[in-house]
């Protein structure tokens, strides 16, 4: 990650936790899992970054280690930045590219990531993109293109929207439709169920949906109607 900046130390054990317990479920799919986790780091979500690190923490509580996932980290900020790590499958190393990232202001940069999913899955397969973000500021046909893309390759895209900014919602909602994956919103009072659901997510992509059924949360059983059209 061609950055040397720094971020609260929440991240570190945000990751930590997060890629162990991702780990901890992969059943029913013989490869390895590939998640892109991808963060809006502008400006306007300085304010609860802490809150998103806090709610990162709470994703997923360790019950076991399995190495079948892999994660690469995306993020975009400032004027043009948008910069992607390798995929990788030990914390301490998810969790000093973590550490690199502060908040700063530009505009939206959410074609870039998704652009970006279809090129990483046309080398190997990725089975979710995680989008973390606020605001939306592009062409939304644009991004419904390659969210459409997305979804004929069978790359499901997960939104969690911070606020309730009406164009995010909007453009948001139908890349989920589109890509044949989800879209929930968050906010302070609904930390803890954000993180049941980013749990359920990066079980669905270690494991498919026969890990999302054998875990059996109300969160996984959530998840399981969203993807009930899709392949494992």
């Amino acid at each position: 990650m061609a950055t040397g900046l720094s971020t609260p130390r929440s991240d570190a054990g945000a990751v930590d936790a997060f890629v162990r317990q991702a780990r901890a479920l992969a059943v029913g799919r013989k490869e390895e899992g590939r998640l892109i986790l991808a963060l809006d780091a502008t400006m306007s979500r300085q304010p609860t970054w802490d809150l998103a690190c806090d709610i990162q923490a709470q994703m997923f509580d360790a019950v076991g280690r399995t190495n079948r996932l892999n994660v690469q980290l995306v993020y975009y900020r400032g004027f043009g930045q948008c910069a992607a790590s390798r995929f990788v499958a030990d914390t301490a190393a998810l969790k000093k590219l973590m550490m690199r990232i502060d908040c700063r202001g530009g505009r939206t940069q959410i074609g870039k990531v998704l652009s970006h999913a279809l090129k990483e899955n046309a080398r190997g397969k990725v089975h979710a993109l995680v989008f973390i973000g606020d605001a939306m500021e592009e062409n939304v046909d644009d991004l419904a293109q390659r969210a459409g893309e997305l979804g004929l390759k069978g790359v499901p895209v997960f939104l969690f929207q911070e606020g309730s900014d009406p164009a995010a919602t909007s453009a948001f909602r139908e890349i989920a439709r589109l890509s044949k994956g989800a879209w929930f919103r968050f906010d302070r009072s609904s930390a803890e169920t954000l993180a049941k659901l980013l749990a359920s997510v990066a079980v669905y992509a270690a494991g498919g949906l026969a890990a999302l059924e054998a875990r059996g949360k109300a969160e996984d059983r959530l998840m399981i109607e969203h993807l009930s059209g899709r392949k494992s």
